[in-house]
């Protein structure tokens, strides 16, 4: 019988229900009344589907008695509420969709649901996935599991927090510009964003189509791998999805980085860089190289660039993709209106959040006529300054080595009313949505005042089997040493 599921880890728990010591449906009910008693404290979840998930599981413990197996059959995953479900609310956190229920899965639920996967509920996010604290929810704030006067990170603070919490063995989230790594590094979890193609964004409601990444948020790498070689893969319903082939992740995790080349970019060792991050970043560094690798200094000289590059792109995308959420077709509609231009202005209105409208206006302004070229065309061309930066490092090293975030997480208040400064906080992040590569964040000790620090590291597109070999290497086994 299973006492606690806190610290339960995905295989851990496929593990035991393979062995026959636990069952899915004893899982799922241990992980509710975890949710009921833990999530008030933190509010990571906007929906638990209590019924519909002990039916799934059910289902799965009687197809594991006809035969069935698998990695993901019978284990329980929460969804960041920006990811369509068949059947359930998809809000992402905003009041212009109220009452949308979504009429399909989207292509990384029809996989994982395809493996066996139970889907336990729904987490709360910055809406439409624009922020970086989970603040900017319509529905409510979630709380850092660490220190609950803090932020969890955002946009997926929700799917972080549940998983650091122990009210999910793990959770899927989205990354536009750094919103799976930067709430994984301020919560303590592992996060991983895949490179631009590798996983189908069908069935994501778009935020920046052009950034926009499903990944996992997990209690260690081993989960994201297995996750991730679930729901990686060419999608016909999905043009941007590459044709690219997906290694069996797992066996990759041998623990060992012999002959594995690190570079640490001099860019994101900055000042204004907290000093405990650095340490523990370049002591993780360290640790890598008596593990077996090379450790390098690299340059990725148009880094300074990156902010100003992505906050136009993101939001230049975004007013083109939001403007479909106008009450007519689906969600919300304001009363009152006389004609069809009043009510997409009214609905708009008092459907949108300021930070949403904030990135609608800036957005529909750089793409405007006159600044186009100054502004949206500028930033496209330094956007490739930015990859070409990339490509040049990997020709020296496999992987880089870097902070996620320039600070631990920081109170709740602290930053919502000025966004720039919250903006800048994604300097390390962002680079990696633009160039289109893969990027992982891993727990790399704590400050002195118990603030997680995150570790990212960062490969070349598809390289994702490189970066969880790093990851695995440095945070699974320096957990659990052989």
């Amino acid at each position: 019988m299973l006492t606690s599921v806190e610290t339960l880890t995905l295989h851990e728990a496929a593990g035991m229900m393979e062995r026959g010591n636990l069952s899915s449906e004893e899982l799922v009910r241990a992980l509710v009344e975890t949710i009921h008693s833990r999530d008030p404290r933190i509010d990571a979840y906007v929906g638990v589907d209590e019924d519909d998930a002990l039916g799934q599981a059910r289902a799965a413990d009687e197809a594991r008695k006809n035969g069935a197996r698998g990695k993901l059959l019978g284990v329980p995953l929460a969804v960041k509420d920006v990811i369509n479900v068949k059947g359930r609310p998809c809000t992402c956190a905003s009041r212009i969709l109220q009452g949308y229920v979504s009429p399909y899965d989207a292509t990384v639920i029809a996989r994982l649901r395809a493996a066996g996967a139970v889907f336990l509920g729904r987490t709360n996010m910055d809406e439409f996935a624009m922020g970086s604290t989970t603040e900017n929810s319509a529905l409510k704030i979630t709380r850092n599991p660490v220190d609950t006067d803090r932020v969890p990170g955002g946009s997926s603070g929700g799917s972080a927090a549940a998983v650091a919490d122990g009210e999910a063995l793990a959770a899927l989230g989205s990354d536009t510009g750094g919103s799976i790594r930067q709430p994984a590094a301020f919560c303590g979890c592992v996060g991983l964003k895949p490179s631009y193609g590798r996983v189908s964004r069908y069935g994501l409601t778009a935020f920046a189509s052009s950034l926009d990444q499903i990944g996992p948020l997990t209690k260690d790498v081993r989960d994201a791998a297995i996750i991730l070689s679930t729901i990686a893969g060419r999608d016909p319903m999905d043009s941007t999805s590459l044709d690219e082939p997906v290694p069996e992740y797992e066996q990759g995790l041998s623990g060992d980085l012999s002959g594995i080349k690190l570079g640490i970019p001099r860019e994101y060792m900055v000042s204004g860089l907290d000093a405990e991050i650095e340490r523990a970043v370049r002591g993780a560094a360290e640790a890598c190289r008596n593990q077996g690798a090379e450790i390098m200094e690299v340059g990725l000289p148009h880094t300074e660039y990156a902010i100003a590059t992505y906050y136009i792109i993101a939001t230049a995308e975004a007013s083109a993709n939001l403007a479909r959420f106008d009450g007519v077709r689906y969600g919300f509609r304001a009363p009152g209106a006389h004609d069809p231009i009043e009510m997409y202005g009214r609905t708009r209105a008092a459907g949108f959040g300021p930070e949403v409208k904030r990135r609608i206006i800036l957005g529909t302004y750089v793409l405007s006529s006159g600044y186009y070229d100054a502004y949206y065309l500028s930033a496209q061309k330094v956007r490739t300054l930015i990859r070409r930066d990339f490509e040049e490092v990997f020709k020296e090293c496999d992987a880089l080595l870097a902070p996620c975030t320039p600070t631990p997480a920081y109170p709740i208040g602290d930053k919502v009313k000025d966004p720039l400064r919250m903006y800048l906080g994604d300097i390390f992040t962002v680079t990696a949505n633009l160039a289109g590569i893969c990027a992982m964040s891993v727990p790399c000790g704590a400050t002195a005042a118990g603030q997680p620090i995150g570790l990212q590291i960062l490969g070349p597109a598809f390289g994702e089997e490189t970066v969880l070999r790093v990851g695995h290497a440095y945070y699974d086994c320096g957990r659990n040493p052989r």
